[in-house]
């Protein structure tokens, strides 16, 4: 649960499924109201509304008996890791009004472990509203038109001013019209009684804080962004003039606005770069292809190197086959390139040629998306995956599994947790490929599912893919089944303070290079660019 991604294990767990029958599993991490929810979901997302209402209602009710609990087991004494203990020093009633306080913090504090995932950090944002939100419509499609109503007014308990659910209720109560009166349609007393409590205890946290004099911020776990980013994701304005009779149009719900404005389009800054795809023709956001970023000479001369350099497991905490036991990984730093260079062990113009074109990815990156501040590299590195003989039948694994860059890709939840140990401070990727002659490797986008396949590049000498690196642009790399792929992997950040150590450290070996008078780069990059 907490490494969606480890292959190792989604191998292992395939494994005993093929037991199935013959021994009992039973998974001790799963909470019963988010299996049902999840359950819910798929069939909703497969239109059997009919198997979704009923997973969903038992999720629900899960949800009530689990919230009950957690408010029981916040009874008696609390620890809290900002708490003074040892320095405290209160009168009885100070203390009495102090331990109520951590209490009701607790209970408050329900909601978020409701909605977290086994093994996740963050919760799944807006996870109670959205039962009523998928139920509203799902017993619409049924023809249960005053469950509809009732579940949509449950569901604006949280959200009174969502546009969407406003004309989705007002929509039910004219079906209802002439045969139920809909203001005797009320939202669900359960929803009424949990939302009426937390903001009870929303106010006597706030005045308690006031009071005693410790900090308190409110935390909103309903925001109305928490929805499914796709064409189900929620019922939302009716359709005006029907063709055939009253439907409900679907529309996606607004992701948050970014803390930046997201641009694309920018100057490629070299005449040889050739633009292929932009993130329309790539099906996604802020994506984009290129061709001859390097040229074959450059290709040639960089494999050269690399095979002088990398050793095995190198980036991957010294794991030969850290995605797959079907491939060998191997790798190396730029740092280590000039290093080696250096010391005559590889040619150093060949050592350097790495360190140049990886700053030439980054002037491009930063000027074809048009960010408005420096672009710094987060990490550096030289890959090749190379299939592993007598390991290629019937293979069924990828060569990276599926994941997104600064955020754990959470398919089931239709997440992407931005929390550690995912690389948050990364901003976009690019990776640039050194060959071709090699079966497999393609590298993929997808959905959030982590299934449905978005775009998919077949590499070559010279071509570059560059993304966001964000949940909106998932990826992996299909098996490799002979050969060897290689390629230069570049991540970026915008924040300096998360700038690549051992780029700043290669930065100071190319200044004392150009001090020893050894001659300028070939492509005249000034090294100073990342200072």
């Amino acid at each position: 649960m907490a490494n969606p991604e480890h292959m190792e294990i989604q191998q292992d767990l395939e494994n005993y499924k093929t037991t199935s029958g013959k021994v009992s599993l039973i998974d001790q991490e799963a909470r019963q109201h988010m299996e049902d929810y999840s359950a819910g979901v798929r069939h909703y997302d497969k239109e059997e509304y009919e198997l979704a209402i009923e997973f969903l209602e038992r999720a629900l009710k899960g949800y009530y008996s689990e919230d009950e609990d957690c408010q029981i087991m916040c009874e008696g004494p609390q620890r809290f890791e900002e708490h003074e203990y040892l320095d405290y020093k209160a009168g009885l009633y100070e203390a009495i009004a102090d331990h109520y306080m951590q209490v009701l913090a607790c209970k408050h504090d329900c909601v978020r472990e409701l909605a977290t995932r086994s093994g996740r950090i963050s919760p799944i944002e807006n996870f109670l509203p959205l039962h009523y939100d998928y139920l509203q419509f799902a017993y619409y499609r049924v023809g249960d038109y005053i469950k509809a109503l009732e579940c949509a007014k449950s569901y604006l308990l949280f959200h009174p001013d969502d546009e969407d659910v406003l004309e989705n209720a007002g929509y039910y109560e004219g079906l209802l019209e002439g045969t139920v009166d809909p203001a005797t349609i009320k939202p669900r007393k359960e929803a009424r009684a949990l939302l009426r409590r937390h903001k009870l205890e929303s106010q006597l946290l706030q005045v308690a804080a006031a009071g005693l004099g410790y900090a308190y911020t409110e935390l909103n776990y309903w925001n109305r962004y928490g929805a499914r980013q796709d064409e189900h994701s929620v019922p939302s304005s009716i359709s005006s003039e029907p063709e055939d009779g009253p439907r409900l149009s679907l529309t996606k719900k607004p992701m948050p606005k970014p803390d930046r404005e997201l641009k694309e389009g920018g100057p490629l800054l070299y005449s040889d770069v050739k633009f292929v795809y932009n993130s329309e023709q790539l099906n996604g956001t802020q994506r984009v292809l290129l061709d001859n970023v390097i040229s074959e000479e450059q290709c040639r001369e960089l494999h050269r190197v690399a095979s002088g350099i990398m050793l095995a497991g190198d980036g991957y905490r010294g794991k030969t086959s850290p995605h797959t036991p079907n491939e060998r990984f191997e790798g190396a730093t730029v740092l280590k390139a000039l290093k080696y260079g250096y010391e005559g062990r590889v040619p150093l113009k060949s050592a350097r040629l790495f360190y140049d074109i990886s700053e030439k990815a980054r002037r491009i990156v930063q000027s074809y998306f048009q960010l408005n501040s420096t672009l710094y590299f987060s990490y550096t590195h030289l890959v090749c995956r190379t299939a592993l003989s007598g390991q290629q039948e019937r293979r069924n694994d990828l060569s990276h599994p599926i994941h997104a860059d600064n955020c754990l890709l959470d398919p089931e939840a239709n997440e992407c947790w931005k929390e550690p140990p995912a690389y948050t401070f990364r901003d976009y990727s690019a990776l640039l490929y050194m060959n071709a002659d090699f079966e497999g490797g393609e590298f993929i986008f997808t959905e959030m599912d982590a299934k449905t396949v978005t775009a998919s590049i077949k590499p070559k000498c010279g071509r570059m893919i560059s993304f966001s690196s964000g949940g909106e642009n998932p990826h992996g790399v299909k098996a490799v089944t002979k050969g060897q792929r290689c390629a230069v992997a570049l991540w970026f950040t915008l924040d300096p303070l998360y700038r690549e150590l051992e780029r700043i450290q290669a930065d100071e070996v190319i200044a004392m290079l150009d001090q020893e008078h050894l001659g300028p780069s070939e492509m005249n990059i000034n090294p100073k660019d990342e200072l």
